[in-house]
């Protein structure tokens, strides 16, 4: 049985030979070189069309003061005569409102004009007022100038919402991912695009500030940016994922926007 395995083996070697005119071990090489010179050819074409995540830099949040917390020489209630403008343009989706106000003058926030953004992101269903938290401009305006358009112009999708509304959106419909607890209820959130700017794009810087929440919304296109703990989701084509805290973020629990 042995020699009958023996001729068997000599026959193929044979065959091998014939059909490609070199002996076996040379076979053997050759598609050994072959199999190998693919595999380079796999990495090399794999490392070209790997994408690297640019990493996003520039203006960073940090959150400046109300007149009457100075401590400096100041009046209480008096703005500096000099200082960088902090300036937001936006556009209202809902109530077709457009604002260009200077919120900031260097460290100073300009009551007058904080009230101004209080009312311009109303709850538009009820036209209740809150007094939303002024780092949530401060955010809006480094994502704006990380992204080269410190002049465009910000289309809220949703501003401020009152517990009655947002507890009515979210019987709505279950493809709202509107959150119970939504940060949209205390005036730490908004929802945005920016024209000529892709919803991923926007999504991304707003990640890269690490100064709260990120929601992305790709079906409904818009981006929400909130104050709240770091974390970011996603919410529409695919199951809406777990909120992933990032490290450093608030204890406590939080769902979403």
């Amino acid at each position: 049985m042995q020699r009958s395995h023996a001729k068997g083996v000599a026959a193929a070697a044979a065959i091998l030979m014939v059909l490609f005119g070199m002996s076996g071990s040379s076979w053997a090489r050759t598609v050994r070189t072959r199999v190998h010179a693919g595999l380079h050819s796999s990495m090399r074409t794999s490392s070209r069309t790997k994408t690297h995540p640019v990493a996003i830099t520039g203006e960073e949040v940090v959150p400046g003061v109300m007149p009457d917390e100075l401590s400096s020489g100041i009046t209480s209630g008096e703005l500096p005569d000099d200082g960088k403008p902090y300036q937001l343009r936006m556009t209202n989706l809902h109530t077709g409102e457009s604002l260009d106000v200077v919120y900031r003058i260097g460290d100073t926030y300009v009551p007058d004009a904080l009230e101004k953004l209080d009312y311009f992101l109303r709850d538009h269903y009820t036209q209740d007022v809150v007094h939303y938290e002024p780092k949530e401009f401060d955010v809006l305006h480094a994502m704006m100038s990380r992204l080269g358009r410190v002049n465009g112009i910000i289309q809220v999708v949703c501003g401020y919402r009152t517990p009655e509304t947002n507890e009515a959106l979210r019987h709505a419909s279950v493809k709202t991912g509107v959150a119970e607890h939504s940060q949209h209820m205390e005036g730490h959130a908004i929802d945005l695009r920016v024209p000529g700017v892709s919803t991923v794009q926007v999504r991304n810087t707003a990640l890269s500030l690490r100064a709260g929440g990120v929601g992305y919304y790709p079906v409904s296109q818009f981006v929400h940016v909130d104050v709240g703990p770091v974390r970011e989701w996603a919410f529409g084509i695919t199951p809406r994922k777990p909120v992933r805290r990032i490290h450093g973020a608030h204890s406590g629990t939080v769902s979403g926007e």
